[in-house]
């Protein structure tokens, strides 16, 4: 059985993501492993002054967004969690930070994308799957799964 000491959970604060944050919760919990919660902002800009204004604009947001998630996870896990928002593509920025924090494991959402949306936009808990040095937990929702 696996001894997860370290525990990542990316969110991009949809439903699906605080299903997989429960999940996490739950074995930072039972395994008495650190538990972080990461969310990668996805920044399109053409230039630094741009970049600065929407960063500006979004981050009160993202902070009270991330307090609210983190707030519950406290309360699931029965202690702090840690906190950490990215400014880059998702995928890279969270096996960069698995690696970087020595993560055991990476619990994240998926969407279930199929067709031209995910042609498009890729997947990017199987990107995550493919390149992370460690185990990664890839949740489906209950309103996703299919019988």
């Amino acid at each position: 059985m696996a001894d997860w000491k370290k525990i990542c959970c990316a969110i991009d604060f949809s439903d699906q993501s605080r299903f997989a944050m429960g999940e996490a919760a739950d074995l930072s919990r039972r395994f008495a492993a650190e538990l972080a919660l990461l969310h990668v902002w996805e920044v399109h800009a053409v230039s630094s002054e741009i970049l600065l204004s929407k960063f500006e604009r979004a981050g009160a947001r993202l902070e009270e967004d991330m307090r609210r998630f983190a707030s519950e996870a406290q309360r699931m896990v029965g202690r702090a969690v840690r906190t950490v928002i990215l400014a880059g593509t998702a995928a890279p920025e969270i096996v960069r930070f698995a690696r970087g924090g020595s993560f055991d494991l990476v619990v994240m959402a998926t969407h279930s994308r199929t067709g031209l949306p995910r042609i498009v936009l890729g997947s990017v808990a199987e990107r995550v799957v493919r390149e992370a040095n460690c185990s990664v937990l890839v949740v489906r929702s209950p309103t996703e799964r299919t019988d």
